[in-house]
């Protein structure tokens, strides 16, 4: 059981571990040991999270979203597999506690007077410098 919040506790049937071995150097180590962590949790299917929560957990999710609605984590950080099991729950419950946060709504705000004659000012400036780039000709 992984504890989100006081209200929210995810299931051990809702996550799934899988270990495989980690890319890049380790030594002699590397093709031995299975210290990447996998961490699969099936987000659609849980009933502890709200359909707003979810929705937010997707976007947030990108593409460790699978098409069949879990959440694919994987974690080769360490070389010690406990410890990549470790981070990637915490990185779960980060994520879904920033998918809790409702977002604000944003308020449509009107320019200002004075940014709209600034604007407008620069525009006037930059129209002026444009139009003396014209052909020269020749008075004579």
């Amino acid at each position: 059981m992984l504890r989100i919040t006081d209200k929210i506790t995810l299931e051990d049937w809702e996550m799934s571990e899988a270990f495989t071995r980690s890319q890049g150097p380790g030594g002699q180590n590397v093709n031995k040991v299975s210290s990447a962590v996998e961490l699969r949790f099936e987000a659609e299917r849980s009933p502890n999270l709200p359909d707003p929560v979810k929705r937010r957990l997707k976007r947030l999710a990108g593409r460790r979203w699978t098409l069949d609605g879990a959440v694919l984590l994987r974690v080769e950080d360490t070389r010690s597999q406990a410890r990549n099991r470790e981070i990637a729950k915490k990185r779960l419950v980060e994520l879904i506690r920033k998918a809790l946060e409702k977002p604000k709504r944003r308020i449509p705000t009107r320019p200002t007077l004075g940014s709209k004659k600034r604007r407008l000012a620069e525009k006037t400036k930059r129209g002026e410098v444009k139009a003396l780039r014209g052909k020269v000709t020749r008075d004579e």
